[in-house]
C-alpha cells in the first residue's frame, strides 16, 4: 500500500465515502465547542474509555449553579424542593431519551455503570437451583456478579465468543436460553429451574466493537429470564429504543455519552423486575422508617429504595444539559460518522505488510462494519512475527499526542479468546505468583514467556467529534512500525 499525504488521502476518502458529507455539522461543532483538541494538537481515540464535553455544557451548568440556590433534596424547604424538581425533571428526560415508558421503567442514578450493575448483582435473589448466564464478552463489572451468584449457590454459565470476529456462539446461547431443567420439566415460567434466572450481555463489546443482537432480549424473556443489557459502550453512538427492546436492567455511564459530568451513571430498570430485587442493606435515603430499638425498617418504593445517601444534586442537572446536547447534535449523525471512519480505518490497517510480506497488525473482531461499532482492538507485530508489547505502543503513541487505550479493557473473556489463551495457560499464569497477589505486569510476564502471548492489546475508538484527520493520524503512527524491530518497552516491566 502506497503512503499518501493528508490532503490526497482526504480527497480519496471523500470520494469513496460520500455519505461523510452529511456529517460536516460535527466538524463545525468541533471547531466551536471542542477547539481545545486542535489547539493543543490532540488526536483523541479513546471515546470508548470516556467521551468529551462541549464547553457550552460547562457554561450552561455554571450558569445554572450561579442562578440557583440548591439544598439537600431530602427535605421540603425551598432549596430542597428546587433540587428535587431538577432531579425529577432529569429522570423524565432520561426515560424520554431512551423512549422508555415511565409507567414501565424507572431511572435510578448511580456513580457509574459499574454502580448500576452492582445494585442488581447484590440484590438479585439468587438461590440454589437459580442460574446466572453471561457471555465471555462482558465487562468485569458484569463478570463480578458471578461472585454474588456463587455465594448464593446459583449455577454460573458462560457462552463463548468465536474468533476471528469474536461474535457470540448464537446456537450455544439459544440452547442455554431455551434449556429445560435437568429433570425434564416442561416449559413452565422458569423452565423447571430455580425461581430466578439472570442473563447478562453487552449491546456492544467494549473490546472488539461487536454489536450483539438486541433480539436476544425478547427470546430470553419469553423463556423466563431477566435480562441485563450493558449499554455503556453502545449508547454514545447508537440509539437504544426501550419501547422496541425491553431489557429488565440497563446500566450506563453518562460521561461516556457526552463527557461531562463524570461520576454519574444510571440503572434504567423495569418496575416489575425491580420488585424482584432484595436489597441486602439499607441506607440514608432508601427507607421511609427505620428503628434502632425495634431493629426494623421499611424500604422506600421504586427508585428511591436504590439511591443511597444524598444524591449528587448539584451535578445531576448537568446530565440533562448533556442529553439536550446530544439531542441537538443528532445521535444518527454521530452514528453515521463513526461508522464511516471505522470502515476507512479498517480498510487502511488490514493490508499493511512489512517488506517481507508479514502482516503489521492483527485485528481482534470484525474487519467490516456489519453489526459493529467504532471500537477497534488490535496488536502490532514486527517483521519476524513477534508481538509488539502493547505497553510500548502506548508509550510511543503518547509521543505523538495520540490518546488511545491499551490493556485488557476490563474485558478478560473476549481478550482470552482473541489472544488464543487456554484455561491451562491462564491457571498456570495465576499460579506463577506462588500464592501471592500478582500485579498485572507479573501476569503479562507469565503469559509472554513463549514470546508471543499476551493478555492485552491496543484499542482505538471513535466518537462524537472524531474527524478524518484523527483516523489519518493513527494510520501514519501505525506505519512507523513497518519494517522495524520490536521497540523496547521503554522502561516498562517485562
Amino acid at each position: 500500500m502506497v503512503e499518501i499525504g493528508l490532503e490526497s488521502a482526504r480527497l480519496e476518502f471523500l470520494r469513496d465515502f460520500p455519505s461523510f458529507a452529511g456529517t460536516t455539522s460535527l466538524d463545525e461543532l468541533r471547531a466551536r465547542g471542542y477547539s481545545r483538541l486542535d489547539e493543543q494538537g490532540h488526536v483523541y481515540l479513546d471515546y470508548t474509555g470516556g467521551g468529551l464535553y462541549d464547553v457550552a455544557q460547562i457554561r450552561a451548568h455554571a450558569a445554572m449553579l450561579e442562578s440557583s440556590v440548591l439544598g439537600n433534596p431530602h427535605s421540603t424547604n425551598p432549596t430542597s424542593e428546587l433540587s428535587g424538581r431538577y432531579i425529577e425533571k432529569l429522570r423524565a428526560s432520561v426515560l424520554d431519551f431512551f423512549n422508555a415508558d415511565p409507567d414501565e421503567y424507572v431511572a435510578i442514578f448511580t456513580a457509574n455503570a459499574t454502580g448500576a450493575i452492582k445494585l442488581v448483582g447484590e440484590a438479585y435473589p439468587f438461590a440454589p437451583g437459580d442460574r446466572y448466564l453471561l457471555t465471555f464478552d462482558n465487562h468485569n463489572s458484569v463478570n463480578g456478579i458471578r461472585e454474588f451468584a456463587r455465594t448464593k449457590g446459583a449455577e454460573i454459565t458462560y457462552v463463548p465468543v468465536v474468533p476471528p470476529e469474536l461474535r457470540l456462539d448464537e446456537a450455544g446461547l439459544l440452547k442455554q436460553l431455551e434449556a429445560k431443567s435437568p429433570n425434564g420439566s416442561g416449559n413452565g415460567p422458569r423452565n423447571g429451574y430455580g425461581q430466578h434466572k439472570l442473563f447478562a450481555y453487552p449491546a456492544q463489546s467494549n473490546m472488539s466493537g461487536v454489536q450483539h443482537s438486541l433480539e436476544w432480549i425478547d427470546v430470553a424473556r419469553k423463556n423466563g429470564w431477566d435480562v441485563m443489557l450493558d449499554a455503556a459502550a453502545f449508547v454514545p453512538t447508537n440509539r437504544l429504543d426501550l419501547s422496541m427492546y425491553k431489557p429488565d436492567f440497563v446500566p450506563l455511564s453518562f460521561y461516556k455519552m457526552f463527557g461531562y459530568p463524570t461520576g454519574v451513571g444510571a440503572l434504567i430498570a423495569r418496575r416489575e423486575a425491580l420488585e424482584k430485587l432484595d436489597r441486602p442493606w439499607f441506607a440514608g435515603g432508601t427507607i421511609t422508617i427505620s428503628s434502632v430499638q425495634a431493629g426494623l425498617h421499611y424500604l422506600a418504593e421504586g427508585e428511591a429504595a436504590f439511591e443511597e445517601g444524598t444524591p449528587n444534586y448539584a451535578t445531576l442537572p448537568a446530565v440533562e444539559i448533556g442529553l439536550d446536547h446530544l439531542r441537538a447534535v443528532g445521535l444518527d449523525v454521530i452514528h453515521d460518522r463513526v461508522a464511516v471512519l471505522t470502515d476507512w480505518l479498517l480498510q487502511q490497517l488490514t493490508p499493511l505488510r512489512h517488506a517481507n510480506g508479514s502482516p503489521l497488525v492483527r485485528i481482534y473482531g470484525p474487519t467490516g462494519t456489519k453489526d459493529r461499532g467504532g471500537t477497534i482492538a488490535l496488536n502490532f507485530y514486527d517483521p519476524d512475527g513477534k508481538l509488539v508489547d502493547h505497553r510500548a505502543v502506548e508509550s510511543l503513541a503518547n509521543g505523538f499526542t495520540i490518546s488511545l487505550r491499551t490493556g485488557c479493557f476490563c474485558n478478560p473473556g473476549a481478550g482470552e479468546i482473541a489472544h488464543g489463551l487456554t484455561e491451562d495457560e491462564l491457571k498456570a499464569a495465576f499460579s506463577d505468583g506462588d500464592g501471592d497477589r500478582m500485579t498485572f505486569e507479573q501476569f503479562l510476564e507469565a503469559l509472554q514467556r513463549d514470546g508471543n502471548k499476551s493478555a492485552g492489546s491496543v484499542r482505538v475508538s471513535f466518537g462524537l467529534v472524531s474527524t478524518f484527520d484523527d483516523a489519518y493520524a493513527f494510520t501514519q503512527f501505525a506505519r512507523t512500525f513497518l519494517d522495524q524491530p520490536s521497540p523496547k518497552n521503554q522502561g516498562l516491566p517485562g
